[in-house]
């Protein structure tokens, strides 16, 4: 039996800035774009990569959430404590230079870490840590 992570979701608090970063910056495909009532969802993933994708999805929208639990995620987000994902590339030095380019809010450059992992990583438009390993 496999099984693969097929969704993980992220909070994005700007959907063109998220499309900006996500398909602009890192060269994933937009797989859907949906909106309603004001709110939108995008799906993303690496080209070439269908059963991979990231929901970015508007914060907090949960009816059960009240305003003080909404003010304090979004509070959260914009720290960068809420939500986080790591992905790995064959060429770590390139893809940071790339995003370095565009702008991207670097939190660490690229180094060998203690745990046998060369990464760097970046908080996308909304505060997501973005953690890049170089792939094996």
């Amino acid at each position: 039996m496999k099984i693969s992570i097929h969704y993980a979701f992220l909070p994005h608090t700007d959907a063109d800035a998220a499309l900006g970063f996500y398909r602009d910056a890192l060269g994933f495909e937009v797989r859907n774009d949906v909106g309603y009532d004001g709110l939108r969802w995008l799906t993303v993933g690496p080209a070439g990569q269908p059963e991979t994708s990231i929901v970015l999805h508007p914060p907090a929208t949960d009816p059960g959430i009240t305003d003080t639990e909404r003010q304090t995620i979004l509070e959260l987000i914009a720290k960068g404590s809420y939500g986080a994902l790591t992905l790995a590339t064959d060429d770590l030095d390139d893809l940071f230079d790339r995003l370095v380019a565009v702008g991207a809010d670097v939190v660490q450059e690229p180094m060998d870490q203690p745990y046998g992992v060369r990464d760097c990583a970046f908080r996308d438009p909304a505060g997501n840590l973005l953690r890049i390993n170089q792939a094996a």
